[in-house]
């Protein structure tokens, strides 16, 4: 299947999907869906840089906050631009922000994808644990500069009011984040997919295989991680850029909150890195469980479920869900291509006379 029909596939089927949770009549579904969407985007944005590449992030809760405070900057414009600016420029500021949640989704894409792209070119030179270390150190001082930054609220957090309805599509607002979110993992997958199965994923693939003997083989190890952390970066920031409109009061901590870092890192692994389709698998259980434990039990055993779905994968399936279903079936089809053979060689023989 080409790309544009993956796509339109996927679209349609995403929208059969939402029409059938408006069916239902459950708000929840939508305040829960959102969430596991939410998920899958961040958790494919990692497997583009961790996955394909091999090179492990866990700054991925700074970018995720990246694209969430660039929304929380455009909510500030209109006060800001009254109190600061002349008249007629304010009035211009007024009128164009905050923009449509689609424009704040690329504006929060951008942003990110160019911490992204800059961080890259400052910390791929390193490698293994040390890359790991410095993407962590990111999150720390992003979560600084964050917290000490009075205009959007700083520590004491920012209030984003969102609008009952979207008069134009007939919808609750809830619904629309929640379809907003679903386009964008259609998005996020069809470009995964892509990747995946282009001369850039194969260069990626190099990269995490032996980057070394690819940089002798004169495979661009340096710009292919370019381009794997800006992209990465900037799902991650889009994931990110609705969630002040659904949280309602965002703050440091819930923005760099630890749930966007080890979900973004387990939900592929638990899935399969090797493949767009894990990162979906893994973030569909993960989220689905979590949402469940938070309403039967309590949110605080979400990564709890993490660390022990976690563990057994690591134990009984390192190479996650994918690598469970390749390994069983493959083992099967190995066995069945033997046996026919087997058969078929058989029947060649030439039958023997016996007197």
């Amino acid at each position: 299947m080409r790309t544009w029909q993956f796509f339109l596939v996927s679209l349609a089927i995403a929208l059969i999907g939402f029409m059938g949770a408006r069916a239902l009549g459950n708000d929840y579904l939508f305040f829960a869906g959102y969430v596991v969407l939410q998920f899958i985007v961040l958790a494919t944005a990692w497997n583009i840089l961790g996955g394909y590449c091999g090179y492990v992030n866990f700054g991925s809760a700074a970018f995720f906050a990246i694209g969430a405070y660039t929304t929380v900057v455009m909510t500030k414009m209109p006060a800001f631009a009254n109190r600061h600016l002349p008249e007629g420029l304010a009035e211009i500021v007024v009128a164009v922000t905050p923009p449509p949640i689609p424009v704040l989704i690329v504006m929060g894409g951008i942003v990110a994808g160019l911490v992204g792209l800059g961080t890259g070119y400052l910390t791929l030179r390193l490698r293994g644990v040390f890359f790991a270390i410095a993407t962590l150190a990111l999150a720390v001082v992003l979560a600084t500069l964050i917290t000490n930054w009075d205009f959007v609220g700083g520590s004491r957090g920012a209030y984003v009011i969102r609008p009952a309805t979207v008069a134009v599509l007939g919808i609750n607002y809830i619904e629309y984040l929640f379809l907003v979110m679903l386009i964008l993992v259609v998005i996020a997958l069809t470009v995964a997919r892509a990747i995946e199965r282009s001369r850039l994923g194969y260069g990626f693939a190099t990269i995490r295989d032996d980057e070394l003997a690819a940089e002798a083989s004169g495979v661009p190890t340096l710009k292919l991680k370019l381009i794997a952390t800006t992209l990465s970066g900037a799902f991650m920031g889009m994931a990110g850029a609705p969630f002040p409109y659904y949280i309602g009061f965002l703050e440091p901590a819930s923005a760099f909150g630890l749930a966007y870092a080890v979900n973004a890192i387990a939900m592929p692994m638990i899935g399969g890195t090797t493949s767009w389709v894990g990162p979906l698998l893994g973030a569909v259980l993960l989220g689905t469980l979590q949402q469940l434990a938070t309403v039967t039990i309590s949110s605080a055993v979400s990564l709890l479920i993490v660390g022990l779905l976690l563990v057994f994968f690591v134990i009984i399936a390192p190479n996650g869900l994918i690598g469970l279903w390749q390994q069983y079936f493959g083992r099967k089809r190995d066995e069945d291509a033997e046996t026919e053979a087997k058969a078929t060689a058989e029947a060649a023989k030439p039958a023997v006379k016996t007197s």
